[in-house]
């Protein structure tokens, strides 16, 4: 149910569907494009995608994309999640190409997002080890020099950095009045000399990485934008990240839900399917009625993002995106795993793999404590 979508959307929803059971339905199939878990994101995967003109859904048509709007971007993303393809890297990739669209000079746009629609993935690079929700206090350095920038300096959590075709990197490159002045996006090609990037363990597989660059020598047409505007920028990329979040993260929701109820329909205890019983019925009630109201509140805010007259204005709506899908993903994992008892913490199933996304999802691209902080703030608080 999702009367936001037109017919055609509601075709292109159930063709990428169709897709997903062909190609990843199965644990065998997601295990063979992944080497058994090993890698989270299939660059396999991500160019037979972008063959179907899936991978650069929103980027312009004249850069190689699909042309398509806010709402497109949002099918695509809830249904790769929900069809568990090993893709969580294309969300990232979205958010930086949006980035390059907005900002970049016309020759580095062209490059740049001719290879994300040939399937490839970018990074963006923002915090540190002293600077995460705080990025405005990010110290990494970047200086002039007489052909270009040198670049020294850590980063960290940084998803894709180990298989991006490029990073967009954040640094600072001076210091004004208030510490978000004089920050300044750079273009950072892969396996540019002087950048090392080193992956760390998490809870879900190895997904994200701590950069470090020592004297990394840029280009003086690295610079993405205006040099010194690079939170200005930053700002106004805000409201499509978190709308991306939390398309992916009602696709997540949405699949937790399928694999509960199918188990609780199927499972037998005291001679009828666990669902039936009154205490399981009415979960699954409240659940499916918090994924409708995410997916209502998602696709409103995806229409207001493609009318020019709103979408300067999506700070407050697109926070609440991101909080309301990720605290429903988060909730539908944590009731699926109770539902299914001992069979949730299986790893035969995948309620836990569920799960992992969905507390992780609560904490990246600005946690959920920041944008309930930015909602509030815009109510004057």
């Amino acid at each position: 149910m999702n009367t936001l979508l037109t017919e055609e959307q509601r075709e292109f929803a159930a063709s990428i569907r169709d897709f997903c059971r062909r190609e990843v339905g199965s644990r065998e199939q997601r295990d063979k494009l992944t080497e058994n878990g090993r890698h989270l994101h299939s660059l396999e995967l991500n160019r037979r995608i972008a063959e179907l003109g899936w991978a650069a859904i929103d980027v312009p048509e004249e850069y190689g994309g699909a042309g398509g709007n806010h709402v497109d971007l949002c099918v695509v993303l809830e249904e790769l999640n929900r069809g568990l393809a090993p893709l969580p890297g294309v969300g990232t990739t979205l958010i930086t190409a949006a980035i390059y669209r907005r900002f970049a000079r016309e020759e580095m746009k062209k490059a740049v997002l001719a290879r994300v629609a040939e399937g490839e993935a970018l990074a963006i690079s923002m915090s540190e080890p002293d600077a995460g929700s705080d990025v405005a206090a990010l110290t990494c350095r970047a200086e002039r020099t007489d052909d270009g920038w040198l670049i020294n300096g850590q980063k960290t959590w940084c998803t894709n950095a180990h298989f991006a075709d490029s990073i967009l990197l954040v640094a600072r490159t001076s210091r004004g009045e208030k510490k978000h002045h004089g920050l300044t996006m750079f273009h950072v090609p892969a396996g540019t000399p002087g950048l090392t990037v080193k992956g760390i363990e998490m809870m879900n597989g190895a997904e994200v990485n701590d950069l470090y660059f020592t004297d990394c020598v840029l280009p003086a047409d690295a610079v993405i934008g205006e040099v010194g505007q690079g939170w200005r920028q930053l700002m106004a990329g805000l409201a499509t990240e978190r709308l991306i979040l939390g398309a992916q993260m009602l696709g997540t929701a949405q699949r937790a839900f399928d694999d509960c109820l199918a188990f609780v329909s199927e499972r037998t205890q005291f001679g009828q399917p666990v669902g039936s019983f009154q205490a399981l019925k009415h979960r699954i009630a409240d659940l499916a009625t918090e994924i409708e109201c995410a997916r209502l509140l998602v696709y409103s805010v995806a229409h207001q993002a493609d009318d020019p007259a709103q979408a300067a204005n999506l700070s407050r709506a697109s926070s609440m995106v991101k909080l309301k899908a990720t605290e429903v993903a988060k909730a539908v994992a944590l009731e699926g795993m109770q539902m299914m008892g001992g069979y949730g913490y299986s790893m035969e199933f995948d309620m836990v793999s569920h799960l992992k996304i969905a507390l992780a999802a609560a904490i990246y691209g600005g946690t959920n404590e920041i944008q309930r902080d930015i909602i509030g703030k815009s109510f004057g608080l």
